[in-house]
C-alpha cells in the first residue's frame, strides 16, 4: 500500500509535455502521464524567476482561451442538446492547459507529481480558474516591479545631476523600499499559493492523504490482531502437539519405572529415557518461549538474541549486524521475529543450505535483509509471512518478499526509528 506510493514534491522531469501529457479516461476524468525521475536538487533562482514570469504569460493565455471559449460556447453550453459536445471541446482546451501548467511546475520550480493520479474535470477548471486570477495578479505585481526599478534609476539620476535634493531623495528611498519589501512579499505569497493549489490539482490534497493513512492505520490494527491470533493458535498448537505429548509420554515412563515389574536394569534404562525425556521437555518449551518473546532482548540486545537464533538453527547462519545506537523497544522486537520467521521459514521449508542476515541502521532506518539459497516459491500470504507484514505496517514500516520459484529467497524490512 505504501511502499509505492508516489512524492508529491521533489526535483525533475525528463520531458516537457511528453511526460505531462494527460491521458483521456472518459469524458469527466483523467489520468496524468507517468512518473517523472527521481530528485537531482533544488531549483536556482533564475529558473524559478523565469518559471514565474512564464506562469504570468500563461496567466494571461488561460484567460483569453477562457474569455474566447466562453463568447464561442456559452450559449451551446447552456442548450441541453449540445451541452456535451460543448464540455468536451471545453475540457480538451483545459486538459492542455493544465498540462502546461504541470510541466512549468516540473520544469522551472522542480515538483515530482504522481503519474497515475486521476484528477476529476471540476477539480481541473477550479484549478485553472485560480491559476489565471492569482498569475494575472502576479503579473501585476511584477509590472510594479519593474516600474518601481525605473523609478529607482530616474532617482538616482536626478541624485547624480544634483536635480534633487537629499530629504526629498531621503522619502523617496524610504518610500521606495516599503513598497519593494510589499511587492517582494506579494510575489512571495503569490509563488506559495501557486505551488499549493499545483500540489491539491495534480496530486492528493490534505484531504485525502489524511483518509490514506486512516485506511492505512485501520488496515495496520487488523492484521497486527491477525497475526496476534495467530501467533496464540500456533503456540497452542505448539503446547497441545508437542510440548502435552512429551509429558504424556514422561508420565507413562515414571509409572512403568515407579512399577518395577522388570528388573533393576530395566528400570534404570527406564529412569534414564524418563530424565533425557526430561531434557528434550525442557529445550522444546525453552523454543516455545522464546516465539513468545525472547528474553534476550531485554537483557542483552538485539544482536545477542539474534546470535540465539543462529545458534538454534539447523543450518549455516551468517549475520552481519552494523547498528549503532539503541534502538526503540518495539523496533528491537520486529526485527527479532522478521529474522527468526525467516531463518525458520528457510531451514524448514525452502531445502536451503545457508542462510545470510544483514541487520544495518542507517540515519533514522533499520534495514534488515534474509537471504537464503533454497528452492524459493515462498508465500507471502501465508500465516507467517503476513504476521510479519502486520507487525512492519504497525511501525509504518515496509516488508518485502522476493522468492521467485528456484530460489533464492530474499526478504527485507525497512523500520523507522524515530
Amino acid at each position: 500500500m505504501r511502499g509505492d506510493a508516489a512524492d508529491i514534491s521533489s526535483h525533475h522531469l525528463p520531458g516537457l509535455l511528453g511526460k505531462a501529457g494527460f491521458g483521456e479516461d472518459g469524458l469527466g476524468r483523467f489520468g496524468l502521464g507517468e512518473d517523472e525521475g527521481p530528485p537531482v536538487g533544488p531549483p536556482s533562482w533564475p529558473s524559478r524567476s523565469i518559471g514565474t514570469l512564464l506562469g504570468c504569460v500563461t496567466a494571461l493565455l488561460g484567460f483569453l482561451c477562457f474569455l474566447v471559449a466562453g463568447t464561442a460556447l456559452g450559449a451551446l453550453l447552456l442548450w441541453p442538446l449540445t451541452r456535451s459536445r460543448a464540455l468536451g471541446v471545453l475540457m480538451a482546451g483545459a486538459r492542455r492547459l493544465a498540462a502546461l501548467e504541470r510541466a512549468r511546475r516540473s520544469v522551472f520550480f522542480g515538483d515530482r507529481f504522481p503519474g497515475r493520479y486521476e484528477v476529476s474535470g471540476r477539480k481541473i477548471l477550479r484549478y485553472l480558474t485560480l491559476r489565471v486570477s492569482t498569475g494575472l495578479v502576479c503579473g501585476v505585481v511584477v509590472a510594479l516591479l519593474a516600474f518601481g526599478v525605473v523609478l529607482a534609476g530616474v532617482l538616482l539620476w536626478g541624485m547624480l545631476r544634483g536635480s534633487l535634493r537629499w530629504p526629498e531623495a531621503l522619502g523617496q528611498v524610504v518610500l521606495g523600499g516599503a513598497l519593494l519589501f510589499l511587492d517582494l512579499q506579494g510575489l512571495h505569497a503569490l509563488g506559495a499559493l501557486d505551488a499549493r493549489i499545483a500540489r491539491e490539482c495534480f496530486g492528493p490534497s490534505e484531504q485525502e492523504l489524511l483518509r490514506q493513512r486512516v485506511h492505512e492505520l485501520a488496515a495496520s490494527r487488523a492484521a497486527v490482531v491477525r497475526a496476534v491470533d495467530a501467533e496464540r493458535r500456533r503456540i497452542e498448537r505448539d503446547l497441545h502437539d508437542g510440548i502435552q505429548q512429551r509429558v504424556v509420554a514422561l508420565a507413562m515412563l515414571l509409572g512403568r519405572a515407579r512399577r518395577g515389574r522388570g528388573t533393576p536394569e530395566h528400570a534404570e534404562a527406564l529412569v534414564r529415557q524418563a530424565h533425557q525425556e526430561s531434557q528434550d521437555i525442557l529445550a522444546e518449551l525453552r523454543e516455545v518461549a522464546w516465539r513468545v518473546y525472547p528474553s534476550a532482548l531485554d537483557s542483552l540486545g538485539l544482536e545477542e538474541a539474534l546470535g540465539g537464533v543462529s545458534e538454534r538453527c539447523g543450518i549455516p547462519v551468517r549475520t552481519e549486524f552494523d547498528v549503532d545506537g539503541e534502538l526503540p523497544q518495539p523496533v528491537e522486537t520486529a526485527a527479532y521475529f522478521v529474522v527468526s520467521e525467516s531463518v525458520n521459514n528457510a531451514a524448514k521449508h525452502s531445502r536451503a543450505t545457508a542462510v545470510s542476515v544483514r541487520v544495518v541502521r542507517r540515519g533514522s532506518t533499520l534495514s534488515l535483509q534474509v537471504r537464503d539459497d533454497g528452492r524459493g516459491g515462498a508465500n507471502p500470504s501465508g500465516s507467517g509471512l503476513s504476521g510479519l507484514h502486520g507487525r512492519v505496517a504497525a511501525l509504518d514500516g515496509i516488508l518485502r518478499v522476493d522468492s521467485p520459484e528456484g530460489g533464492p529467497t530474499t526478504i527485507t524490512a525497512e523500520l523507522p526509528c524515530a
